[in-house]
């Protein structure tokens, strides 16, 4: 579908990207990785037609396109939520703006038997035809399902743009491009604006029914559920690996350890060549086999050995003074922006070593909570802070309080203590500061990079509680693995705000959601989280609300011993429920579908079609069919559920 053909580009005589080649193919799924810097958001741009490389370039077939989402963007504020996404549909919108201007003239005619009369007739078939086939009977409910997929509720739909955060603008954006349905969709950190829910929404949008993807994320999870193929940059050269990402891995590794063999045995060979000559320089009956060995030395290729992984670096947190047995304890806390609650009567004890996530819809209160029990913020309810509790906090303002004018290196070894004082520029060089970028003044610095090097100072403080708001969106994998090991070696209590299940699998060992203005404990690691969630999902399908004067271990349906025949009976009847459903939907889709094609007959007519009211009627059953197929596909869903459930 598309090739990159030696695609080189360079900035200022650096080569970032060399003599490139790929093709893109159909319904290829392709995670493009490499370290920060690499040019992996480069070469998207190029491919989206925004940037020119040196040489080189991009061959795409005519008609193809491309739907393009950069990391961050200038959105415009003239439209509500609904009119901005409905720009995806221009296309269609364009057809239906014909199809009823040619109704209209339809009906003011009457030389029915006339050539230009069934000229017209023939043309408002076609588009009417090509207007059902595109999906223009249904793309408002499929609209719907894509903004509520990504977060949104209804009640957001006729709000003006202008309202909302850059993040959930981001997300707007994403809308539009899904539901435009691009050959190519080019997607760069699209998971730093999702929660999780939204991730998995998207995961199961790319793996269903998006065309070609390539995409660039930290997130691990979301690279191994969305794609099949790994193309990786590394010192401006491509690898292309024909397998998912977690497979990826370790043929990258197998890849290092043959490169590592051939680096070291051409060492060995050069040694001995260049001893060679440095010992019979001078010797006349040597001459000739000595400047062979010279023009030897000037062919060889030399083979380059790629970035260490530094992800293995043991990198410990320093000592820090115990703290109490309760280092939170919240009771009935409530906090509100003007009338407006997010969240109320919040109660939950963290003990000492426990590490936590909030996880939960973006604007559900998670940061909140956080500059609660920093007291940043004023709440309703008690906060009790344990005794002798000493808090370290990263959030991404943390970065902007970085003094501008000391090194990136002096800034890490003002507050590096003991024996991790000699590894500063290892702990630097897994965070991407290795070289001559540890020597770079703050000042001069991205807004990632103060994120990352406001990170490191955090590590090697001596606290005892930990809170990171979303640490991990301005870090490459190798460095998340860095900070994922120290933290689960970290003998303190961790709360971390994420939407990276990759990064909170293993780490965490509870989990607080945060939805609906309450904060609900989940016992267990994220994964255990989720897949609790979706077993709620299904309960609240089937029952009923309980008696809650009654024990515990009575009210549940899902337990196997006391009310495990109320269950099932419960269970069955909301299968026959589920079934009514469906046969009820089918038979008023037989029924639409039976009106249509009665219409469709008399509109085949010269007296029908001057009809215009006919028009209306049938645009009108072509709409109604569609909500009600949609209404349908629901429905069996929702039944393969229940039965699958009552196994």
């Amino acid at each position: 579908m598309v090739s990159i053909e030696d695609l080189t580009v360079e900035f200022g005589g650096f080569t970032l990207l060399d003599a490139v080649s790929f093709v893109v193919n159909g319904k290829d799924r392709i995670a493009l990785t490499g370290k920060n810097g690499a040019g992996k958001s480069t070469l998207l741009k190029i491919i989206a037609g925004l940037y020119l490389p040196t040489s080189g370039g991009v061959s795409l077939p005519k008609d193809i396109t491309i739907g393009y989402l950069p990391q961050q963007m200038l959105p415009t504020d003239q439209h509500t939520v609904s009119e901005e996404v409905e720009q995806a549909f221009e296309p269609l919108r364009k057809i239906e703006r014909e199809i009823r201007r040619l109704s209209l003239e339809l009906s003011n005619r009457n030389d029915y038997e006339s050539d230009p009369y069934r000229a017209l007739i023939d043309k408002m078939t076609h588009h009417t035809e090509h207007f059902r086939m595109m999906g223009g009977y249904h793309y408002r409910a499929e609209m719907e399902r894509t903004l509520i997929g990504l977060g949104f509720a209804r009640s957001d739909f006729d709000r003006p743009t202008s309202e909302f955060s850059g993040g959930w603008r981001m997300r707007i954006e994403l809308a539009k491009l899904l539901l435009g349905k691009p050959d190519i969709l080019l997607l760069d950190e699209p998971t730093n604006h999702l929660d999780i829910e939204s991730i998995q929404w998207l995961e199961t949008f790319i793996a269903t029914r998006a065309n070609a993807v390539i995409l660039v994320s930290h997130d691990r999870a979301f690279i191994e559920n969305t794609t099949l193929r790994t193309i990786e940059i590394e010192r401006g050269r491509i690898y292309d690996y024909k397998a998912s990402y977690s497979e990826y891995v370790q043929l990258r590794k197998e890849r290092g350890e043959q490169q590592l063999r051939a680096y070291e045995n051409q060492q060995k060979k050069l040694s001995e060549t260049e001893a060679f000559i440095e010992r019979f320089r001078y010797k006349a009956s040597k001459a000739v086999q000595v400047q062979s060995r010279i023009r030897q030395l000037e062919k060889i290729q030399r083979i380059e050995v790629d970035d260490v992984d530094l992800a293995s670096l043991n990198l410990k947190f320093p000592p820090a003074p115990r703290s109490g047995s309760y280092p939170v304890i919240a009771e009935e806390v409530s906090k509100s922006y003007g009338e407006y609650p997010v969240f109320e009567n919040v109660t939950f004890t963290i003990h000492r070593g426990d590490k936590v996530a909030f996880v939960g819809k973006n604007g559900a209160g998670k940061s909140t909570l956080v500059k609660c029990i920093l007291n940043e913020m004023d709440y309703q309810g008690k906060l009790q802070l344990g005794h002798n509790v000493k808090i370290g906090y990263f959030a991404q303002n943390q970065a902007q309080l970085l003094d501008e004018n000391l090194t990136v290196f002096d800034t890490v070894d003002q507050v590096a203590r003991g024996d991790i004082r000699t590894k500063i520029r290892d702990i630097l060089g897994a965070f991407l500061f290795g070289g001559e970028a540890s020597e770079k003044p703050v000042g001069v610095l991205s807004g990632g990079e103060r994120s990352r090097l406001a990170l490191i100072r955090l590590l090697l403080d001596p606290v005892n509680f930990l809170i990171l708001d979303e640490p991990t969106n301005h870090l490459d994998m190798r460095s998340k693995d860095v900070l994922k090991t120290a933290l689960k070696t970290f003998d303190g209590t961790l709360i971390v705000v994420s939407h990276d299940r990759e990064f909170l699998d293993g780490l965490v060992d509870k989990v607080y959601e945060f939805g609906n203005r309450r904060v609900v404990e989940h016992l267990g690691g994220i994964y255990d989280f989720l897949e609790h969630k979706k077993m709620d999902n299904l309960r609240e399908l089937e029952r009923k609300t309980p008696d809650r004067s009654a024990p515990a271990d009575e009210t549940d349906p899902l337990l196997p011993n006391k009310r495990s025949y109320e269950a099932r009976k419960e269970q069955a009847k909301a299968l026959r429920k589920a079934e009514k459903a469906l046969a009820e939907a089918e038979n008023r889709v037989a029924e639409l579908e039976e009106q249509i094609t009665t219409l469709e007959n008399r509109l085949a007519t010269p007296e029908g079609a001057s009809e215009a009211s006919l028009y209306s009627a049938y645009s009108l059953l072509k709409t109604r069919l569609s909500e009600t197929l949609d209404q349908w596909a629901e429905l069996a869903h929702d039944l393969d559920l229940h039965r699958m459930y009552s196994k």
